[in-house]
């Protein structure tokens, strides 16, 4: 018997579905194969940002460090949660914060930013009309426990930065802050707990994916997931899948049958499974990845393990070759 590497949560609302996008690319030249690996803990905990284009792991933070990502492009508005963790939020009745929340009945109503991205299926929808109030589930800590409830409400944005309240479940200890956007990443992240911007994201242009855990959104039953896999991390990476035995003569002109995507989880999860026969992780090498980096450079890449040298899992590895 065989399950993918999913921890179930609860259910959820359907969200938007998220578009394909197809753009063909032409042939070049390959380039040698590499080996790559981004361990991100046997428990899963850290998120490792990766630079294909060194194969290189740029930089590694804990899951447990941020819980809301601010989009920092001069129109930029959205704020996301913290998928690795299970983060999740419901938008409340009316704009005052120090009115105690009251969750019973909100388990079917609980949105998570969806896996593929977009800024139409994010947990905190558009806010910059109503500048409703949101409970914010904090989700679960590294060893599993829940962390509680929050709430939320963003007052002000603009090209330099936002305006937001925070306020305990019951609305009691509001805080406001301002923070600055920061014209060199994607996302600026912050901490509730310490109530400061933290340095997660590298600068924009300095990393192609993350291998983390993120909350995945099934339909059949309608329930969300906690996997763990690669995801583009907004670095403006597209990614083309292509099922083949043969590593080799992966090229770019295989695009033109099997499109990009922009979708946040263009790589994912699905490239290993887990048996629990053997109560081991066995990768999937004939699912190989084409990913187009924000500078325009292609590689291809496909898993070859889920363990380190000394049977660790949680350690993905896998061939590089610059086309």
């Amino acid at each position: 018997m065989k399950a993918r590497n999913i921890l179930p949560l609860f259910g959820m609302v359907l969200l938007s579905s998220c578009l394909k996008e197809e753009l063909p690319v032409p042939a070049r030249t390959l380039g040698d194969v590499q080996v790559g690996q981004a361990c991100v803990g046997s428990d899963y905990g850290d998120q490792v940002w990766y630079d294909l284009g060194t194969n290189s792991i740029v930089s590694v933070n804990s899951k447990m460090d941020w819980d809301l990502a601010f989009e920092c492009g001069a129109d930029g508005w959205q704020v996301r949660v913290n998928t690795s963790r299970s983060m999740r939020a419901l938008e409340k009745s009316g704009t005052d914060i120090t009115q105690p929340l009251d969750t019973n009945g909100y388990g079917p109503l609980w949105r998570i930013d969806h896996n593929c991205g977009s800024a139409d299926s994010t947990a905190i929808r558009d806010w910059r009309t109503d500048h409703p109030v949101y409970a914010i589930d904090m989700g679960y800590s590294d060893i599993g426990l829940a962390m509680g409830v929050r709430q939320l409400r963003v007052t002000a944005v603009d090209a330099n930065g936002y305006t937001f309240e925070v306020a305990n479940a019951n609305g009691t200890n509001v805080h406001t802050y301002t923070i600055a956007k920061d014209p060199q990443r994607t996302y600026v992240h912050f901490r509730i707990s310490s109530g400061q911007v933290v340095t997660i994201a590298p600068p924009k242009g300095s990393y192609d994916l993350v291998f983390t855990q993120y909350t995945y959104q099934f339909y059949e039953p309608v329930l969300a997931y906690l996997v763990t896999g690669a995801v583009n991390g907004f670095s403006g990476s597209r990614t083309a899948r292509i099922i083949t035995d043969d590593f080799a003569s992966v090229s770019l002109t295989d695009t033109l049958a099997h499109p990009f995507t922009s979708d946040e989880d263009g790589v994912g999860y699905e490239w290993k499974d887990y048996d629990f026969d053997l109560a081991v992780y066995t990768v999937f090498p004939e699912r190989v990845y084409i990913v187009e980096d924000s500078e325009g450079q292609y590689f291809k890449l496909h898993f070859t393990d889920f363990y380190d040298e000394n049977g660790t899992r949680g350690c993905p590895k896998f061939e590089l070759v610059a086309l």
